[in-house]
């Protein structure tokens, strides 16, 4: 059964909360409001789960590992949930079961370090599925009910990779440019239903995804130059840009991508010029 929605302006933020209920100081508060992380069983879903609750929401921890999901979820007072993306029926029936979401965070991705002529077909879909396929079915399952009340804030997470691409990374690569690109056509569909969209874009992080270049010292070490920082980022570091795209301090950004990176997009190799 398809379904139908009428535009209306949208009088309250992308949270369903009004601006002006708001003072300076608690721009970045989530009291009252339920947030779904999907991939919070580790790494920055982990991280971003913990930030969302200290700034007063309520959490659901989602992961395809049930264990790890709950670990974070007792350490915040949260909610945990076992969601396989892959599975298209469990995520089509997700928003029923946990109810009314205002904020979905998704960062689940997955990656074959192979040249493209190399790949095999099978290595193709299983990135496509996870990468680019997962976050359509999110899209529609969580953005209905939230353009249906009016208010909600959703953050994919995507990649520096979906601008500045490296041999043997090209599908990966591919699904996060599309990622940007089909997050960003959400906002425009959604804006006007009162439902924010947008894309945070981390450089390199130490997280689980990244373990196959941080135990090589010399991949380690170059990653970390061709930061201007110099070094790699904890996941932690990607928290507060998760509360503020989630928050009300965001009520006019969407359709946005929020790059976190250390610089890594900002220079052009690390030639230093002379005095």
């Amino acid at each position: 059964m398809t379904t139908e929605y009428t535009d209306r302006p949208a009088s309250h933020t992308a949270s369903g909360h009004a601006q002006s209920s708001q003072g300076p100081s608690r721009l970045f508060r989530l009291d009252g409001r339920r947030a779904v992380v999907i991939g919070a069983g580790s790494g920055i879903g982990a991280a971003g789960a913990r930030a969302l609750a200290a700034h007063g929401a309520a959490v659901v921890c989602a992961d395809l590992d049930l264990a790890a999901a709950t670990s974070t979820a007792t350490a915040i007072g949260g909610e945990p949930c076992r969601l396989d993306l892959l599975d298209r029926e469990a995520v089509r029936a997700a928003p029923d079961a946990l109810g009314e979401i205002d904020v979905l965070v998704f960062t689940p991705a997955t990656n074959v370090r192979r040249r493209l002529v190399d790949y095999s077909d099978a290595e193709f879909d299983r990135i496509v599925d996870l990468n680019l396929r997962a976050p359509f079915d999110l899209l529609r399952a969580f953005g209905r009910p939230m353009a249906a009340r009016g208010r909600g804030s959703i953050i994919g997470v995507s990649s520096v990779r979906a601008v500045t691409v490296e041999p043997a990374q090209g599908i990966y690569s591919a699904t996060k440019a599309g990622l940007g690109a089909l997050l960003r056509t959400a906002a425009a569909e959604l804006g006007p239903l009162g439902v924010r969209v947008n894309v945070l874009a981390p450089g390199v992080v130490e997280s689980p995804m990244t373990t196959w270049a941080q135990s090589d010292s010399v991949r380690y070490d170059a990653y970390a130059a061709k930061t201007v920082l110099g070094r790699w980022a904890q996941p932690e570091e990607m928290a507060g840009a998760l509360v503020f795209l989630a928050s009300d301090a965001a009520s006019y950004v969407t359709g946005s991508v929020l790059t976190v990176d250390g610089g890594w997009t900002a220079v052009d190799g690390r030639y230093e010029p002379p005095e």
